[in-house]
């Protein structure tokens, strides 16, 4: 009988093997396919990062577009009105050009002031070019003198209306007479 239980001992030492075996290659099997899993989603997530990283950056871009937009249409807003009340100073430049008693010339002198004083409050310049060459992009010339000595041609020798600018934006051309 021991002989038996020798038999019968090793056959279910053989099955307990058998079923280890099949175990470790199910769980072997398991453990490639969670590896391959494993890699798909890492390779997922890394898109997903990389889909994140470029909306971030977008939509910074967008932020900052978009502010340049609103700031380009705010000067443009400025540079509108103030193209309509310039001609309020050229008339308060013209009162004064008209021999006026005292009294109405320093008025007119101090609301001239305050006018220059919005005006550079809003970063807005006047075009002088007088002895200056033409330039076509500050001036508009109007009219051309004849050279007198001491003169250079393609000289600005008159304003006839002043011009304005906003940093690098022109708001109205000065209107001028150019030496020929």
């Amino acid at each position: 009988m021991d002989e038996k239980k020798v038999k019968k001992g090793a056959k279910e030492e053989l099955n307990k093997e058998e079923v280890l075996s099949e175990r470790e290659k199910a769980l072997t099997a398991e453990n490639e396919n969670l590896i391959k899993e494993l890699e798909e989603v890492k390779k997922q997530a890394d898109d997903y990062k990389d889909k994140w990283m470029r909306n971030v950056a977008e939509f910074d871009n967008y932020k900052k577009r978009n502010a340049n937009q609103w700031m380009e249409a705010f000067n443009e807003g400025i540079a509108s009105v103030i193209l309509k009340i310039l001609p309020v100073g050229d008339n308060l430049d013209w009162a004064l050009t008209i021999g006026l008693d005292e009294k109405t010339a320093d008025g007119i002198k101090k609301i001239r002031a305050k006018f220059d004083e919005t005006l550079k409050s809003l970063e807005i310049e006047e075009i002088n070019p007088v002895g200056k060459p033409f330039d076509p992009n500050e001036a508009e010339a109007v009219m051309q003198v004849p050279k007198e000595e001491g003169e250079e041609s393609d000289t600005v020798k008159q304003v006839f209306q002043k011009g304005y600018k906003k940093k690098d934006k022109i708001i109205r051309y000065a209107t001028v007479s150019v030496i020929k």
